[in-house]
């Protein structure tokens, strides 16, 4: 009995690892080693991973600020026979990062594309915040300025439990942002520097988290803010 050989993708997202470099699958290792190019949305950092891994491949920079500029050319080489992997700086590309854009025109162009599962920052969140992962909704960065307000006051009425990322930065106005929207006792939680040496994750009312928050001194790494849903 013959078996057939799967026909080989254009382009393969590939996701890496949030942190923790041990969360990196054999497949994607054994993907970054197979394709012709890598995109890589910093290709410093992603040279880094390279280097780890002990692969050494051609990159070619791929990021929120060139994209549209970027995916013609991307798009022609594909076309002629190259394989690429795209690759984000940590997790899933195409979740709060570039991906989507050159995706929907491979697929338009008849271009095969293949995902690869693996580490996204806000699985674990979810998860370590005790809310339920029966249903959710993944809000990603809301607008910094223009509809935030507008948002927000959609999302107080939402039952299901509610996943944001942000920035260290912004953390502390966020949260009184929420704790005005949704009400200060409204549960949640913050995770940040998840898979790392000093992950954290810090459960209780969004009033509370504004000021544990909003009294440090200095906040590091990526977040991911879980707010439990409203009951009635």
């Amino acid at each position: 009995m013959s078996t057939v050989t799967p026909e080989p993708a254009a382009l393969y997202i590939v996701p890496t690892p949030i942190g923790n470099l041990e969360d990196i699958t054999l497949r994607a290792i054994r993907i970054l080693g197979e394709v012709d190019v890598v995109l890589a949305e910093d290709t410093r950092t992603s040279g880094r991973l390279l280097q780890h891994l002990n692969l050494k491949k051609p990159m070619l920079s791929y990021h929120l600020h060139n994209e549209h500029q970027t995916v013609q050319r991307v798009l022609d080489r594909l076309e002629k026979g190259e394989r690429m992997a795209l690759v984000s700086d940590a997790g899933t590309p195409g979740i709060s990062d570039p991906g989507f854009l050159l995706v929907r025109e491979c697929l338009a162009r008849g271009l095969k594309v293949e995902c690869l599962p693996g580490a996204t920052a806000f699985v674990p969140a979810l998860l370590k915040s005790g809310f339920g992962a029966e249903r959710f909704t993944f809000e990603g960065f809301l607008p910094v300025k223009k509809g935030r307000q507008t948002r927000l006051r959609e999302l107080a009425a939402e039952v299901r439990t509610m996943i944001f990322y942000e920035s260290p930065h912004r953390i502390v106005k966020t949260l009184e942002q929420f704790a005005e929207a949704f009400g200060p006792e409204r549960p949640a939680s913050v995770s940040r520097e998840l898979t790392k040496l000093f992950e954290e994750t810090v459960t209780d009312s969004l009033g509370a988290l504004a000021q544990e928050f909003g009294g440090r001194t200095t906040i590091k790494g990526e977040i991911v803010i879980v707010v439990q849903g409203l009951r009635e």
